[in-house]
């Protein structure tokens, strides 16, 4: 029984690794740069987006979000009202987003319009770490009320991680954040990976989050 369960579950990653090397080619081509957000629930991932998509639209650049969840499309009405359109995919008790899901998603959208599509992953720290999406970033966020130990607990997400993002850094100290440990510990897992450090009430970190989508979508046209 192990074997099977072992074998049908490197057939599902395969058969979503082919879709998202398609996704991934279709992304390249039309010129736009794809985000795809993972982090536990409660970690400020919806708020960081909504203050990234409204900096992003405010200073004319065309952003888009597809926002994962179980049930409801709270979210996904949040980051509406950032100018820029916005899609809720619900997983119906699926732990992740798949490709398949991302590219039935898309239908109607013309991504040669698009400078960014951000992904909202669903809250999970363990199942979209082994789920390509087609993304060029994947950003691993860590809020200073989780504890400095979960790159520790939860490596797989950080060495797959292009970029890490700490969120609500405006309440670090009322919360006893250990700030040198967390960035010891993100070093520790993914050596060299790019860190901010932000909150998205205060505007603290954006302005170097925002330039370095600025300078990755550069690059990468």
């Amino acid at each position: 029984m192990t074997t099977r369960i072992v074998e049908l579950r490197q057939g599902i990653l395969k058969k979503n690794d082919e879709l998202a090397r398609g996704l991934r080619t279709q992304f390249e081509e039309a010129g736009v740069l794809v985000l795809n957000l993972v982090s536990s629930p409660g970690t400020g991932k919806t708020e960081f987006l909504q203050r990234t998509l409204k900096e992003l639209v405010n200073s004319g650049k065309k952003a888009a979000a597809l926002v994962g969840d179980l049930e409801t499309d709270n979210d996904a009405r949040r980051l509406a009202a950032s100018g820029a359109p916005v899609r809720q995919i619900n997983t119906d008790g699926i732990c992740h987003l798949e490709a398949e899901m991302i590219s039935r998603h898309l239908e109607g959208w013309n991504l040669a319009e698009l400078d960014y599509l951000f992904i909202e992953n669903v809250g999970n720290l363990v199942c979209p770490s082994s789920y390509d999406l087609g993304e060029k970033i994947r950003v691993a966020l860590l809020s200073v009320t989780e504890g400095e130990d979960k790159p520790l607990k939860y490596p797989t997400l950080y060495n797959s991680a292009d970029v890490a993002v700490i969120t609500k850094v405006d309440i670090a100290d009322a919360v006893g954040f250990d700030r040198a440990a967390a960035l010891k510990n993100i070093k520790e897992i993914r050596p060299g990976i790019r860190i901010f450090e932000t909150s998205a009430k205060t505007g603290v970190g954006m302005p170097e989050w925002l330039a370095y989508l600025a300078q990755t979508k550069s690059k990468s046209s």
